[in-house]
């Protein structure tokens, strides 16, 4: 099996647990997700509430957006240049951040889940974790075509974005555990399929480099 069909079985695997998982919580919630409701309580709206707002500002659709325009921006700047299999690599990669940050848009009123307490739209998946989590694939993707000896450390950071992401919308009360999980799963699961599609993992031997002209 090449790299590429592993890239596509592992992504269609994560996506099938993804839809698996929003099928079993439609209904309701239990076990971890009503444990872990139990333990925030009503501490959302004391100062744990507040600081978790402050990270969602910061963690949250504001992320993918301006990675976005970004990505963009240096694509149409390099191409310019004349440096055309960067700036599509740049577009590739900004194809797969929007993928990602559809899947909020798209599943969740398919799933039309509540939200542990009264909120605006449904639950699952947690479209800040979506947007925090298919900011940093997107970002880890375009590492592993550029700076390759910097991907453990990217990797790590989008990581420990994704899990403060995570805590931060479960301490504010208007997610689920599940909720969370869900979000990785789709991010990663459709990441993986539409890389796989655009021919971007696992990363080409001939990676490419910001500088001279490519072609």
């Amino acid at each position: 099996m090449s790299g590429r069909a592993r890239v596509a079985v592992t992504g269609s695997v994560l996506v099938a647990a993804f839809v698996l998982l929003g099928v079993l919580v439609h209904a309701g919630h239990g076990g971890v997700d009503a444990a872990v409701e139990d333990l925030v309580g009503t501490r959302w709206t004391g100062p744990l509430g507040r600081a978790a707002e402050l990270a969602g500002a910061v963690l949250g659709p504001v992320l993918p957006t301006l990675l976005g325009v970004v990505l963009l921006a240096g694509a149409a700047l390099l191409w310019r240049r004349g440096e055309h299999r960067t700036a599509g690599l740049l577009i590739r990669v900004a194809v797969v951040l929007a993928v990602c940050r559809a899947t909020s848009v798209v599943f969740k009123p398919v799933f039309d889940r509540q939200r542990p307490r009264v909120y605006p739209e449904a639950s699952f998946p947690s479209g800040h974790v979506v947007s925090v989590a298919g900011a940093g694939f997107a970002l880890v993707v375009l590492c592993a075509w550029l700076a390759p000896r910097l991907l453990r450390r990217m990797v790590a950071l989008a990581v420990v974005a994704t899990a403060l992401a995570a805590a931060a919308r479960i301490a504010l009360g208007v997610h689920w555990l599940t909720d969370t999980i869900g979000a990785v799963l789709a991010v990663i699961g459709f990441g993986l399929l539409t890389c796989a599609g655009l021919g971007l993992l696992p990363a080409g031997r001939d990676r490419v480099s910001v500088g001279p002209r490519d072609d």
